[in-house]
């Protein structure tokens, strides 16, 4: 609304600037015509003369002399100080300063020796009265209907915004099920969804926060329970050494068990929260699978398992103990959920500037509808809810932050024979941190 009134009055001024110019150049030339005819004629009689001019072009005329007294019967009221300076021979205006009733313009007049002043101001027009009423009217429309449209605009706009900042300040407040219904297509519908999407995905968050908490609470109560249980039979005098060996060894696993979960929080925390600096260097990729098979190989002998080695030479850049941890992850993973005489391959192999390293069994393998979890803290399948089977759920999310450390990608498929197939995609490079 305000700029409309500035609008409004900033038109006026320009209009009626370019108007007052254009009457007091129309006024001068008028009074200049009207002399120089008088003097061509050479007629005597002045007053009458001019009496016959006034009226005509819309022009009215009044002559002073220099006593300041009207000579024509034209009734035209002009200040005395006005007179005074036409008489003395400047010419006069009243527009620039600003019109109180009538503009007028005040020309000296020389006839017979002595000095008169000559004034010209404009006839009334009724209908150039109408026409800037209608004008005035106009503006007047235009800035009442223009308002009326800025307000349901307004509306438009700060409706949502109110629902906006409400809705913000519920989620603030830790609830993360709203939901903003908008059908508009413009940037406050845009805005609309996109406020839909991050309450949706922050609700994702806060739940996986609760599991998370769930799933640490539960990790941590099992093994205390059984060290506390375990302790407490220690303490009965009859026991025997046999089975004073076994709650030991149990009261042992469990405790390694905790230490096992306490690291691998800790370092998924480092990872999560980019903390971690990568240690680049330029290290032999198939060298360094060999290694880790051949680390592990305790574990897949004891299954009787037997392994495919397919690795072609390759030589990366990127941080060596970070990556010997994915593959001890993926590996052991494998070897844990083949069964005894199964089968588990690795391969590695260079494509268009990319490392693409697959481990493969024949195992239980992992249910579509899981695949997309898997590597989310704690997330276990059912088929591995086996208590004989050690784990606390957290190695494939380290897997999966150590490879976009690297700005590689990991993804689980079904095996040829029906187990899991991972693949892990490295660039050749990495930039030094």
């Amino acid at each position: 609304m305000l700029s409309l009134v500035i609008a409004y009055l900033g038109t006026n001024i320009l209009y009626q600037g370019r108007i007052h110019n254009e009457i007091r150049n129309i006024l001068v030339s008028n009074g200049e015509k009207v002399i120089e005819i008088y003097h061509s004629t050479e007629s005597e009689n002045l007053v009458p003369f001019l009496e016959a001019f006034s009226g005509t072009a819309q022009t009215r005329l009044q002559l002073f002399n220099k006593k300041g007294v009207p000579l024509l019967k034209d009734e035209m009221e002009i200040d005395k100080k006005y007179i005074e300076s036409v008489i003395a021979g400047e010419t006069v205006d009243n527009i620039q300063a600003g019109m109180k009733s009538y503009p007028f313009v005040g020309i000296p007049f020389q006839h017979g020796g002595e000095s008169y002043a000559l004034f010209l101001t404009v006839e009334e027009n009724s209908v150039e009265d109408e026409i800037m009423n209608s004008i005035h009217l106009m503006y007047v429309i235009i800035l009442f209907l223009g308002s009326l449209l800025i307000i349901i605009a307004a509306r438009f706009v700060v409706i949502p915004l109110i629902r906006l900042t409400e809705a913000t300040k519920k989620m603030a407040q830790g609830d993360f099920k709203i939901e903003l219904s908008t059908k508009r297509k413009d940037e406050i519908g845009v805005l609309s969804a996109s406020f839909n999407e991050m309450a949706h995905e922050l609700s994702k968050l806060d739940q996986m926060r609760q599991e998370f908490v769930a799933n640490v609470s539960h990790e941590i109560q099992s093994p205390l329970t059984s060290i506390s249980g375990f302790s407490k039979a220690l303490k009965q005098k009859n026991l025997s050494e046999e089975d004073r060996t076994r709650y030991l060894t149990i009261i042992e696993e469990e405790s390694e068990r905790l230490s096992r979960l306490g690291r691998n929080l800790l370092r998924l925390s480092h990872l999560q929260h980019d903390q971690h600096r990568l240690n680049i260097t330029s290290f032999r990729l198939d060298e360094q699978l060999r290694n880790v098979v051949i680390g592990l190989e305790p574990q897949w002998s004891e299954k009787d398992l037997t392994l495919h080695i397919q690795l072609d030479p390759i030589t990366v850049e990127a941080d060596e103990d970070q990556l010997k941890q994915v593959w001890t992850n993926l590996i052991n993973n494998s070897i844990k959920f083949t069964p005894v005489q199964g089968a588990i391959g690795v391969k590695a192999e260079v494509k268009n500037q990319l490392i693409t390293v697959s481990i493969v069994d024949n195992g239980s393998g992992i249910p579509e509808e899981e695949r997309k979890d898997i590597f989310k803290p704690f997330h276990k399948i059912d088929k591995s809810r086996d208590s004989s089977i050690k784990g606390n759920g957290l190695g494939l999310s380290i897997v999966k932050q150590i490879v976009d450390l690297h700005h590689g990608d990991i993804e689980v498929r079904e095996g040829p024979e029906g187990g899991a197939k991972f693949t892990v995609t490295l660039p050749l490079t990495n930039s030094r941190a």
